[in-house]
């Protein structure tokens, strides 16, 4: 079976919360849990979103502008043909207050529908990217419906200790336990605060790990004759426990390859584990008598995941072929393949 990520909305929850998991407390006054540098960065994430959407107790609440705030951020955005600042979507069955604080400028949308419907007709409009801002109850429903690409948790060193206050999610049944994980994607210290990114949907990690290869194709010694290519093994936990790059070991020896030696044969792990190579698997090789494609179907894995097929340049590669006919699952993303080619220029022959 194979299969092709192409371009859906992404959906990016972002919230900061205490140590004990609190969103705010029950204070007259909204509660501060960041910092001056982790609201930079806030803006920084606003200024490249299409939508910024919040319940509307949030608006009730904190009365946030929801605006991108930096002249330079609005004006690069007006200059890329976009307005100053995002689409703001507000989610609420009755009238929200006529002096709030997000229309002051910008187009905002207001609507009632349930959260498929507000996203389907955000799709329409054309946004691509969109960020959730809050409440709890919000962000549970994008969590639990499995609709959220990618959360970014800002965590202040503090408790709340107070169960009255508004938690960051409430009960629900959750995609990801300790059987099914997310991806950890991250983790950045900013100031007295920490940023967790984690990746929620399968297409999130995928991207991710093939960034990642592509990174490693980076560290391959120059060559006319051969790829430069990255590879990547990730166990079913979300764990890398192998990875590779072409010519890392020798002149001859390929990305996937590479990766593969450094696990035992045996290693129950590659039986549900997925591979990700920045270029289709070959399926023939003039230097090693087996082929990466027959090493992947030899180890067992059952998945492999990779950007750009493999280019005529040396031989015609038909490893993804191969692979799907012996049962392994493929998963091509090509808004990635650009990168692919750039890493390998003089291979290709591009300017």
């Amino acid at each position: 079976m194979s299969a092709i990520v192409g371009h859906t909305m992404y959906i990016l929850l972002s919230c900061a919360i205490s140590l004990d998991g609190y969103l705010d407390d029950t204070a007259s006054e909204q509660l501060v849990l960041s910092n001056a540098a982790d609201l930079d960065r806030v803006d920084e994430v606003r200024s490249g979103v299409d939508a910024i959407l919040v319940g509307a107790n949030t608006i009730r609440r904190d009365n946030p502008r929801l605006s991108v705030r930096s002249p330079a951020r609005r004006a690069a955005r007006e200059a890329a043909g976009k307005p100053p600042t995002p689409l703001k979507v507000i989610l609420s069955s009755r009238e929200v207050p006529a002096d709030a604080a997000f229309r002051a400028d910008g187009e905002s949308l207001i609507s009632s529908g349930s959260l498929a419907d507000v996203v389907a007709e955000l799709a329409e409009r054309g946004v691509e990217r969109l960020m959730v801002e809050g409440g709890g109850r919000v962000l549970t429903e994008f969590l639990t419906t499995g609709l959220a690409d990618e959360l970014q948790l800002v965590i202040a060193p503090f408790f709340v200790g107070d169960t009255d206050a508004p938690r960051f999610v409430h009960d629900g049944q959750f995609p990801w336990t300790s059987r099914s994980r997310a991806t950890l994607a991250s983790v950045e210290t900013i100031g007295n605060v920490a940023l967790h990114r984690y990746l929620l949907s399968e297409s999130a990690a995928h991207r991710h790990w093939l960034a990642h290869a592509i990174e490693l194709s980076h560290r391959c010694p120059p060559s006319t004759t051969a790829f430069s290519v990255g590879a990547v093994i990730v166990d079913a936990a979300g764990e890398v426990i192998a990875w590779g790059y072409s010519r890392e070991t020798d002149d001859l020896v390929h990305a996937e390859e590479s990766a593969l030696a450094k696990l035992a044969g045996d290693d129950p792990r590659l039986r549900t584990a997925t591979l990700y190579s920045s270029l289709e698997p070959c399926s023939e090789r003039k230097s090693r008598p087996r082929s990466c494609s027959r090493l992947i179907r030899e180890a067992g894995i059952p998945r492999v995941v990779f950007a750009l097929r493999e280019p005529s340049t040396f031989v015609v590669g038909e490893g993804a072929e191969e692979l799907t006919a012996a049962g392994v699952t493929l998963v091509e993303v090509p808004e990635l393949a650009d990168q692919v080619r750039e890493a390998n220029r003089l291979q290709l022959g591009l300017p």
